[in-house]
């Protein structure tokens, strides 16, 4: 299954980003595979519509779960209908590898 997670820069060291839409980065997990890629946010810069375009963007990449701090009412509504499972974190001192860690375990 891949899971993304917000990140506020690319690497595994890097710190959670609560924001979805508007986050710096994705972090691409594959549990299958163990692999780790990261995705730049083109739309972080957005002037409207930043969530639904991150959405569409994460169904592209056949994502099953995100993980991030919030989202907003109309990525939730798109990610609903994608069937992409949300899952909200509120610690923004976490980084993406403890995240990779604790969906490994």
């Amino acid at each position: 299954m891949k899971t993304i997670i917000t990140s506020t820069a690319e690497g595994t060291g890097s710190l959670f980003d609560l924001r979805f839409g508007r986050a710096a980065w994705f972090c691409l997990f594959d549990d299958e595979t163990g692999d780790v890629k990261f995705v730049e946010n083109e739309n972080i810069n957005a002037s409207s519509g930043a969530g639904t375009k991150a959405v569409e963007k994460v169904a592209e990449m056949g994502v099953s779960k995100v993980i991030s701090g919030d989202f907003g009412p109309k990525a939730k509504e798109l990610l609903e209908k994608f069937n992409i499972q949300m899952v909200i974190l509120k610690d923004d001192n976490n980084t993406i590898q403890n995240i990779i860690n604790n969906l490994k375990s």
